[in-house]
């Protein structure tokens, strides 16, 4: 083998000392997502990581200078602004640790490489590229000069992806040269991951860890599965990682989120601690920690982590984004604002921060300041062939109804209906969360300087007939909270739902005392819908983010094509925790299914698979089975519930539909799904209507008779036009908690209270929509709602409808602080 021209030597060498630079200790075959982490956890600093190694593995490119000694006064010299005397010394330290890929006989030729990839250590690709090529003419099938000259393509592809193929026709050469060199391999799968090739990086990640197990290879297969939502396998990868070498808090992380991606929370906590316990001061570790506490609902852990994380580092965007949007979620919404006033001084042009930030203050009535942050998220427009972010999707939609909120500020809310008001085509884009294109859409008006925005309201402001309102209703308010994890305690919805509870009760109260009511302008009767609507007008100012809208007042063509209300319980591995205790009760439902299904079609063969269901325990299981039962059963199935009519005794309605699609290996898809098609919606509302009739003349009865069975028929009445509304899903956001509010307020209406809370994994939705009828839903909520008399002094509260008659008034007493006013309850 010819040595090449000891010109490329002195022009490498003047290169360098031209251009001198920090060399960078970052090595070279790592996937670019660790290798980010690991530059955030100041892996590119090896004194200051010696503790926590296992995570920043030595590499070839670590230059240390022989002639100095560590913390030496005065500090060490970068080694390229030394002459090239210095740079020497560098290459050979590199041959004496044998730190060469591919080395060859030749001593001069191996210096030369080391030059080559000192040249890569320290950025200059391109001189890199040009010193592997005239080594390359000496000798074309020099395999390191070959291997080097790829690894500085790959980095270029970095910066221009034109030159990734470049990157892989060199490393394809040297596999071909050298077939059994795990790095190579290594390599080859950095290019590809970020070109979207992912299952072939996997493939050569897998060859690697065949040819050499070892911890950072299994760290690498690791994420490059976790990006593929493959958490099982990316699971036992980091696992294996760990057990090679237990020192590495970044792969303790990863395997903490793959429990919490697929919902278990529980075991991503305690994996998250184990990575604490490796690194008392990993960021990252405490902000995903209070990740996994705020989806368990605990705001005190979480809030206790975040604070952990920020004290660590108090310039941490992601958890002063994190704990801003917790804040908010938690109806902290002042705190939530100063979070992400922090998060843009550090970063002015986030746009999860920004967009939050305006929706706070739109939530508590500052429209000039929120309507200027938001016209700053939409000054972001994305780049072309960039994907705009979900908050630039939602802005417009945010901003627009902000001004509406803003022009019917001081308007009584009686006088008006957002529904009727907002244009059909703008209701059908947001509430299915399409890009802002709409046809010939008018603006809403700007903002009006004598409209002024809402002042904070203290407390004690309120005569103290108010203030027992306000506590009253954030008492009834709590008693709505879900036990289940995902659903963070919100003490604005608390009060605004207490409120509504409140209010329909007095509404209902002077219905059946033969009373009218106001309602969208007009003096009338009131209908079913007024007294949900109560809800919905609550439930809309706590929170203007989600379109609380209702489905049939949307555009006619969007009805005929029915307007889905989707939820995903399992998808691929990630499970819906918040379903999670209703899963049990799903799979035993399609088992009925099923075995109606081949009662009908295969009655020969029903007793073949109802011993073969007797054997399913998990969802995931049930695709084989119908595959092999049914024919028909390619990619999935469906399932649908019948909803037993009370009008028409014998008649059933289309309930939910269950769907499940896949197959065993974490490629699955199980989901629940209502359609609001019109003639659905018209079978539910004749339902709600004629149970309303009786409700009211029962209700007008109830107000002149003592009978405990009068009130118990009402109560049965009450819960089971919830049990109908629940199983229609007329409402595009928070049907649940409107209808819980609305059974409250008409029980106590009705002369009763409910004490008791919901339990632990119960939804009321979910509950009504998987019992078979409204008497077992009216059975099972009554269990737990553990009914009393009403105190008579609830009677004497005074109006909410006249307390905060106005769009103005409703976000003032939301906006209220009463923590320290109002006694605590049990």
């Amino acid at each position: 083998m010819a040595p090449a021209s000891r010109s490329v030597v002195v022009v490498a060498l003047s290169l360098l000392y031209l251009r001198g630079t920090v060399f960078s200790s970052e090595y070279f075959s790592t996937l670019t997502l660790f290798n980010n982490e690991l530059h955030k956890q100041g892996c590119s600093s090896l004194s200051e990581w010696e503790e926590y190694a296992a995570d920043c593995e030595s590499s070839i490119l670590q230059l240390e200078d022989p002639d100095c000694e560590e913390g030496s006064n005065p500090p060490c010299e970068s080694v390229f602004s030394l002459n090239a005397e210095k740079i020497l010394n560098q290459a050979r330290l590199f041959i004496e640790q044998k730190k060469i890929p591919f080395p060859v006989d030749n001593h001069n030729t191996n210096e030369e490489l080391a030059i080559g990839y000192v040249l890569i250590g320290n950025g200059l690709y391109d001189e890199a590229i040009k010193h592997f090529s005239l080594l390359l003419q000496g000798d074309p099938e020099l395999v390191s000069a070959i291997y080097g000259r790829g690894i500085a393509y790959g980095k270029k592809s970095l910066q221009d992806i034109k030159n990734a193929d470049l990157a892989l026709f060199e490393l394809n050469r040297v596999i071909a040269l050298e077939p059994n060199w795990p790095e190579v391999y290594e390599q080859r799968a950095e290019i590809l991951s970020p070109l979207g090739h992912i299952s072939e990086a996997l493939s050569d990640l897998t060859k690697a860890i065949q040819l050499q197990p070892s911890a950072r290879l299994y760290r690498h297969r690791g994420t490059l599965l976790f990006i593929s939502e493959d958490y099982v396998a990316a699971m036992e990868d980091f696992q294996q990682s760990l057990e090679l070498k237990k020192n590495q808090p970044i792969a303790m992380l990863y395997k903490g989120l793959t429990f919490f991606h697929r919902g278990m929370l529980k075991e991503a906590i305690e994996t998250f601690k184990e990575a604490l316990k490796l690194k008392s001061d990993f960021i990252d570790a405490y902000k995903s920690l209070g990740q996994a506490y705020r989806e368990l609902g605990d705001f005190e852990s979480a809030m206790e982590s975040f604070q952990k994380a920020l004290m660590l580092n108090q310039n941490h965007i992601q958890s002063l984004q994190l704990r801003g949007m917790m804040l908010y979620h938690h109806g902290s919404l002042q705190e939530a604002i100063g979070n992400f006033k922090r998060c843009l001084q550090l970063e002015p042009y986030n746009e999860v921060c920004q967009y939050m930030k305006g929706l706070s203050h739109v939530a508590m009535g500052q429209f000039y300041e929120g309507i200027k942050a938001q016209t700053k998220v939409m000054l972001n427009d994305p780049l072309l062939g960039q994907k705009a972010s979900s908050e630039y999707l939602k802005v417009k939609y945010l901003r627009e109804y902000s001004r509406y909120l803003h022009s019917h500020l001081d308007i009584p809310v009686a006088e008006y209906n957002v529904d009727l008001d907002l244009p059909g085509n703008f209701k059908n884009h947001w509430s299915k969360n399409l890009p802002f294109l709409i046809e010939d859409y008018e603006e809403q008006p700007g903002l009006q300087p004598h409209i002024k925005d809402v002042l904070p309201q203290n407390f004690d402001s309120y005569s103290s007939e108010v203030e027992k309102l306000i506590c009253s209703a954030d008492h009834l308010g709590a008693l709505m909270q879900y036990d289940t994890p995902g659903f963070l305690p919100n003490r604005r919805i608390h009060r605004a739902m207490g409120l509504a509870t409140l209010e329909v009760m007095q509404a209902m109260h002077r219905t059946w005392s033969n009373s009218k009511v106001r309602v969208n302008g007009k003096t009338r009767q009131m209908q079913w819908r007024d007294m949900f609507d109560i809800a919905v007008k609550w439930r809309r100012i706590a929170d203007p983010d989600q379109p609380v809208l209702w489905l049939d007042q949307m555009p006619a063509r969007s009805l005929s094509r029915g307007f889905n209300n989707h939820i995903n319980l399992i998808r691929g591995q990630i499970i819906n925790i918040r379903y999670l205790a209703y899963f049990d009760n799903i799979l035993d439902f399609i088992k009925d299914r099923i075995l109606v299904y081949h009662g009908a079609y295969n009655p020969r063969g029903l007793s073949e698979v109802r011993q073969a269901l007797d054997n399913v325990n998990k969802v995931e299981d049930l695709l084989p089975i119908m595959k092999q039962f049914n024919s028909k059963t390619r990619d999935g199935f469906t399932v649908n519930s019948k909803v037993p009519s009370m009008k028409d005794l014998g008649k059933e309605y289309d309930g939910f539909t269950i769907t499940i699609t896949g197959d065993r290996v974490g490629n699955m898809l199980f989901s629940v799904e209502t359609q609001t098609t019109e003639e659905r919606t018209q079978q539910y509302q004749s339902e709600i209507e004629a149970i309303y009739k009786d409700l009211t003349a029962k209700g007008k009865a109830l107000m002149l008779s003592t009978e405990l069975g009068d009130a118990d028929a009402v109560c049965n009445l009450i819960l089971s036009l919830v049990y109908y509304f629940c199983n229609l899903m007329p409402l595009s956001r928070g049907s649940s908690v409107v209808a819980y509010s609305v059974v409250m307020g008409a029980l106590m209406a009705s002369g009763k209270e409910v004490i008791g809370r919901i339990p632990k994994g119960k939804l009321v939705d979910f509950e009504a929509m998987t019992t078979p009828s409204p008497d077992s839903f009216s059975k099972t909520s009554k269990n737990w709602m553990n009914l009393k008399s009403l105190p008579s002094w609830y009677q004497s509260l005074p109006s909410v409808a006249e307390t905060f008659p106005s769009s103005r008034t409703m976000i003032e007493v939301l906006n209220t602080d009463s923590s320290s006013h109002c006694p605590k309850k049990s």
